[in-house]
C-alpha cells in the first residue's frame, strides 16, 4: 500500500495512504477541492519506510564485522527520508480554516432564516417541508464548519510532525555518515577475516554512533507514519461526510439531496447514525440516473408520497441495494406511514448509543463491560450455534439491505412485529447461509448435526454473495497476522466502513495450547476508535492500538485477542 496523495501543488502533501481525498463540503461552494489519490513516486510509503529501518537497526546492532556495518549502514542511508513539503502543508491547513469561518457564518444566515418561521406548505421534489430543508442546511453548516476546522488542524498537525520528522532523519543521517567515515571503505576478503584491537575498537565505536543515527531515523519515519495515518484516516472520515454530493443525481434538487443525507435513524446522535452511507447515497444517484423515464417517475412519486424523511431514506437504500421496480413498489407499500421507530427497529438492526463509547473497562474475561445490544423487540440478532461466520454476514448485509432486514423482521407481510417469530427466521436464515458457504457440521447420530465453523474460502464465497451485490464491492482475504501487517491495512478498513461497507474480521488464539477462533464484523469509526458487531449480539468499540496490538479480547473475550484476517473491499 502507498501512503501518498497528490497534493495541489503536487509536492505538498506528505505520504498519505491511499486516501481518496474531496472536499468535506456539501454546502460551500467555494471550499479546496479537487484532492485525489494518484501521486507520483515518492519512494517507499511511510509503512515500508518504517518496516524497513526497523530491520536496518537490527543489522546494525547485530554487525560482527566491518564489512556487515558498512553494508548495514549504506541499506538504511539508501532509505527515503519523509517525504513532503511542511510549508505548503501549513499554508493549506490554514486554508481550511479560513473555509470553517465561512462555513460558521453561513450557518449562522440558516439559523437567523429558521428563527423567521417557514411556511409548511413548500415542498421540494420528492416531498421535503421547507423546515426539514432549513434543518438539514443548518446542521450541514455546522457540520461543514466543524470539518473544514478539524481538517484544518489536521493537516497543521502533519505538517509539524513532518517537520520534525525530516530534522531528526537528517541527523540520523549525519550520523550514519560519521560512522562510514570512522569505517572507511570496505575490507578486502582477508582483511575482513582480521582485525586488529585497535581496528575493533574503531568498528564499535562507529557501530554505536550508527546504532544511533539509526535510531533517530527509525523513530522518524515511525512519527511520519503515524502522522500520515492520523491524517489519512481524519481526512477519509470527511471525504466520505461529503454526503449529499454523492447523490449525483439531476433529478432530485439540491434541496432533496440535502435532507435525504442529513436523514438519521432514531435512538442515538444522529451524527452517529445518518441512514444513508455514502455508497448508498452513490449508487441510488447512478440508479435513478440510468432509469427511463416511466420508471423515474414511479419511484419520484414513492419519495413524494413519503410520510417521513426516513421512508424516502429508505426507499433511496432500497434503490442503492439494486433492488427492481417491482421489488421496490413491495417494499413501499409495505413500509408505507409507518412511523420513524417502527422503521428503525425493522430495517435498521445497529443502532450507536450516545455512550457506547465510553470506557467502563473490562469484564474479568477481558471483553468490555460497556457494549450495546442489538436486538428486536428484545430478541438478539445472535448466532445460534456455531455459526459467526454466517451470523456476522446476516447481520452486516440486513444493516446494507431494507429489504431483507424487512423479511427477517417482518416476515413475508412485513408488517409482523413478533420477536419469537423473527428469532426462527433468523436461526433458518443463518443455516441457509452456512450451508451455501459449505461450512462445516459435527453430526449427533442418530439426532442429526449442528454447524461446527467455516472455513476462510467459505467465508470469502459467502460475504460475496450476501453482502456485495448490495455495495457495489467484491471482498478479498487478507492476513492480518503481525502487528505491522494490522497496522498497513487500517487506513483500508477505515476507508471502506466510513463509506458505509462492513468489513468482516477473524479473531483467534490459544488459550491451554489449542486454537479458538471467531469471525466479527467491523461496522463503524470514530476517530482512532473501531466500533465492531460480535455475532454474540452486540457492538463495542475498541481502539485502533487494540487492533494493531493483539487486545481485540476486548470485543469478544481473552481466548481471542488476535486478528489474523480480514476481508476488505476491493473496489
Amino acid at each position: 500500500m502507498d501512503r501518498r496523495i497528490p497534493p495541489d501543488p503536487p509536492e505538498a502533501f506528505a505520504d498519505l495512504d491511499g486516501v481518496a481525498l474531496t472536499s468535506p463540503a456539501t454546502f460551500l461552494p467555494t471550499a479546496p477541492m479537487g484532492y485525489q489519490s494518484a501521486m507520483p513516486d515518492a519512494g517507499e510509503s511511510t509503512t515500508d519506510r518504517r518496516e524497513e529501518l526497523a530491520a536496518c537497526r537490527k543489522d546494525i546492532a547485530g554487525a560482527d564485522s566491518k564489512n556487515d556495518l558498512v553494508g548495514a549502514i549504506n541499506r538504511a542511508l539508501g532509505i527515503s527520508a519523509p517525504v513532503g513539503d511542511p510549508g505548503v502543508l501549513n499554508d493549506l491547513g490554514v486554508t481550511y480554516q479560513k473555509k470553517a469561518d465561512d462555513a460558521e457564518k453561513i450557518h449562522d444566515d440558516v439559523k437567523a432564516v429558521g428563527t423567521k418561521g417557514l411556511p409548511s406548505v413548500w415542498v421540494g421534489q420528492t416531498g421535503a417541508q421547507a423546515s426539514e430543508v432549513v434543518a438539514a442546511a443548518y446542521r450541514d453548516a455546522d457540520q461543514m464548519a466543524i470539518a473544514f476546522r478539524a481538517v484544518g488542524n489536521q493537516l497543521i498537525r502533519l505538517s509539524g510532525a513532518l517537520e520534525s520528522a525530516r530534522g531528526e532523519d537528517s541527523g540520523g543521517r549525519g550520523q550514519l555518515r560519521e560512522a562510514l567515515t570512522i569505517l572507511g571503505a570496505e575490507d578486502g576478503f582477508f582483511d575482513d577475516m582480521i582485525e586488529k584491537d585497535e581496528e575493533e575498537a574503531e568498528r564499535l565505536r562507529a557501530r554505536s554512533i550508527a546504532d544511533t543515527g539509526a535510531q533517530r531515523m527509525h523513530q522518524a519515519a515511525e512519527a511520519a507514519d503515524d502522522a500520515a495515518r492520523a491524517a489519512a484516516r481524519e481526512l477519509n472520515k470527511y471525504a466520505s461526510e461529503a454526503r449529499a454530493g454523492r447523490l449525483g443525481t439531476d433529478e432530485i434538487s439540491a434541496a432533496d439531496r440535502l435532507v435525504l443525507a442529513d436523514t438519521a435513524v432514531p435512538g442515538g446522535p444522529r451524527e452517529w447514525n445518518e441512514l444513508l452511507t455514502a455508497t448508498d447515497l452513490e449508487r441510488s444517484g447512478k440508479r435513478m440516473e440510468s432509469m427511463n423515464a416511466k420508471d423515474r417517475a414511479e419511484f419520484e412519486r414513492m419519495l413524494s408520497e413519503a410520510k417521513s424523511p426516513q421512508e424516502r431514506a429508505y426507499l433511496m437504500k432500497a434503490l442503492a441495494a439494486g433492488y427492481s421496480m417491482d421489488e421496490l413498489g413491495e417494499f413501499r407499500d409495505k413500509i408505507h406511514g409507518k412511523d420513524p421507530a417502527w422503521l428503525q427497529r425493522h430495517l435498521t438492526p445497529v443502532v450507536t448509543q450516545g455512550d457506547s463509547m465510553k470506557n467502563e473497562g473490562l469484564n474479568p474475561d477481558g471483553a468490555n463491560t460497556n457494549y450495546d445490544e442489538v436486538t428486536f423487540n428484545g430478541k438478539k440478532w445472535s448466532q445460534d450455534g456455531n455459526t459467526c461466520v454466517p451470523s456476522s454476514t446476516v447481520n452486516a448485509r440486513a444493516m446494507v439491505d431494507p429489504i431483507y432486514a424487512l423479511e427477517l423482521t417482518g416476515g413475508p407481510s412485513g408488517q409482523e412485529d413478533d420477536p419469537a417469530a423473527f428469532r426462527e427466521r433468523l436461526t433458518a436464515e443463518q443455516e441457509r447461509v452456512h450451508e451455501e458457504g459449505d461450512g462445516n457440521y459435527e453430526y449427533h447420530f442418530p439426532w442429526g448435526r449442528s454447524p461446527s465453523g467455516m472455513d476462510n474460502d467459505g467465508k470469502t464465497d459467502i460475504v460475496n454473495e450476501e453482502i456485495s451485490p448490495h455495495t457495489g464491492s467484491s471482498y478479498e482475504f487478507q492476513e492480518t497476522r503481525s502487528a505491522d501487517a494490522r497496522r498497513d491495512v487500517l487506513p483500508d478498513i477505515e476507508r471502506a466502513v466510513a463509506e458505509g461497507k462492513p468489513v468482516p474480521i477473524g479473531v483467534e488464539g490459544y488459550p491451554d495450547g489449542e486454537r479458538a477462533g471467531h469471525a466479527m464484523m467491523i461496522v463503524g469509526q470514530e476517530g482512532d476508535m473501531l466500533q465492531v458487531y460480535n455475532p454474540w449480539g452486540r457492538t463495542t468499540w475498541i481502539s485502533e492500538d487494540d487492533f494493531i496490538n493483539g487486545r481485540m479480547d476486548k470485543a469478544s473475550d481473552n481466548r481471542m485477542p488476535d486478528a489474523y484476517a480480514v476481508h476488505l473491499p476491493a473496489d
